[in-house]
């Protein structure tokens, strides 16, 4: 079953297309990784589903139905331009976010969220006081704390060094698990590779692959070596498997 369906979606923004005709199903408990240069329509497409903005044409549907604001409470959106409460602290944020969305068990989930991913020092300071990649791990925290079925994560890994960055990836790694469906989008390939279930790739509005990997590399991947030699065509003769 899915849990998103887009159908022949359009956005317009003047006379740029932002996305054209896009049709998208992800299944639930799947990772799902978008993927796309800036401008792509990546985020665009984020932002329809989330009902930040609508669409112009097309259907978009979340659990069999058109989404409101109701049924987002069970949805978690890290944006691609965070926003967090820099007077607050960081306790105190957590507790209303959670709040907004209806969490439970509140105070036990920011207590072992804040330990997880090393924040708990840190528990009583303001927001101000955390550096770039602590901001992330906050935002994050707040994305995942009320337990969300959808979760959707515009570029996540921004502003992570290499070893926070694979902590997270664990993280949405079990999440999967426990039966929540991760929507996140990304420029970096490889780490989409090693982690989703399903590629999508988007270029100016366009859908230009979508499914497994192992299906998109059937049926695109090719093997390419390259060969630098002073001793032209004539070196590669002698060589066996080397045809034309």
């Amino acid at each position: 079953m899915n849990i998103i369906e887009l159908s022949n979606v359009s956005k317009v923004f003047g006379t740029v297309v932002a996305v054209n005709k896009l049709s998208l199903e992800v299944p639930k408990r799947s990772i799902y990784g978008f993927i796309g240069p800036n401008g792509s329509g990546k985020t665009t497409t984020i932002r329809m589903i989330m009902k930040i903005m609508y669409p112009d044409a097309g259907k978009l549907l979340v659990n069999g139905q058109e989404t409101h604001l109701e049924r987002l409470k069970n949805v978690g959106y890290l944006p691609e331009d965070r926003g967090l409460y820099k007077k607050m602290k960081i306790g105190e944020l957590l507790q209303f976010h959670g709040e907004l969305n209806d969490g439970t068990d509140l105070p036990n989930q920011i207590n072992q969220w804040l330990e997880r991913l090393d924040l708990k020092a840190y528990k009583d300071k303001k927001v101000e006081t955390l550096s770039k990649g602590m901001r992330q791990k906050l935002q994050f925290i707040a994305t995942i704390l009320h337990q969300p079925e959808l979760i959707i994560l515009d570029e996540p890994f921004s502003g992570l060094d290499p070893v926070n960055a694979d902590m997270m990836k664990d993280i949405i790694l079990e999440l999967q698990q426990k039966g929540a469906t991760i929507i996140f989008s990304t420029h970096d390939m490889a780490m989409a590779e090693r982690m989703c279930d399903y590629i999508f790739m988007i270029y100016q509005g366009k859908k230009v692959l979508d499914g497994t990997l192992d299906n998109i590399q059937d049926q695109y991947g090719t093997d390419t070596l390259r060969i630098q030699s002073d001793m032209g065509v004539e070196a590669l003769k002698g060589i066996r498997g080397i045809e034309n």
